[in-house]
């Protein structure tokens, strides 16, 4: 009988690359001073979001969206993102985690990114890394080609990434629905928003760098993987 065939999930910001990456690109597109701006204005419903995460985290997160990326034009948003994803990943990608998808890579399993930052970068850095998939928070387009700044859909953190990633496996043939061979999930996540990702894999990896003191505690770390 043939193997059931392997899946290796990864999220974005703080497992294959240090740090966050949804400010930054902001930053990249709109200028220091504005981002700086509305974040300010948006000060009580970021910290509130901070505490709380869930639902706070989604909504505070579009707000700050709809106000600086409303009505810019996508073509521009996809040429200076796709500038981002190179310098971003030139800067910050770990190297350890990458040595990890490589592996994956070289056995032949389906790599695919998993994030909640915005899919017009993170697909660009997945197709930097040869990964065979990206599944990422989408942003709505209005009319005319411009941006509303809301999200199409849900924000990808959470059960939202877990859902997002069963459907991306079943357009690709690999998820069946007849009680056939399933694939074998590995997940690398490195926060709260990745918890529900890696409590449905066969194999949940912290790649954050608290140990004791993260979120994902429970799970094998990184650092305790051998990739040969």
């Amino acid at each position: 009988m043939p193997e059931s065939p392997t899946v290796a999930a990864f999220d974005f910001d703080g497992t294959l690359t240090n740090g966050g990456s949804v400010y930054p690109w902001l930053v990249a597109l709109r200028g220091r001073w504005p981002v700086l701006r509305v974040t300010a204005r948006l000060a009580p419903a970021l910290l509130r979001a901070a505490l709380a995460g869930g639902t706070a985290a989604d909504e505070a997160k579009e707000q700050l969206f709809t106000r600086l990326l409303g009505g810019l034009p996508v073509a521009e948003v996809d040429a200076r993102s796709a500038v981002f994803a190179h310098q971003h990943l030139a800067r910050h990608l770990r190297p350890e985690t990458r040595r990890r998808l490589e592996w994956h890579q070289r056995q032949g399993h389906h790599v695919v990114i998993v994030s909640a930052s915005p899919e017009c970068y993170v697909r660009l850095a997945g197709e930097e890394l040869g990964v065979d998939g990206v599944v990422a928070t989408r942003l709505a387009v209005g009319g005319g080609g411009l941006l509303t700044g809301g999200y199409e859909g849900q924000n990808c953190r959470g059960a939202e990434k877990y859902a997002r990633l069963v459907g991306h496996l079943r357009s690709n043939g690999l998820l069946t629905s007849n009680g056939g061979d399933q694939p074998v999930l590995w997940a690398y996540g490195n926060s709260r928003g990745d918890l529900r990702l890696l409590n449905a894999a066969d194999h949940g990896i912290d790649a954050g760098k608290l140990g004791r003191l993260g979120r994902l505690r429970a799970f094998p770390r990184l650092d305790q993987l051998r990739t040969t």
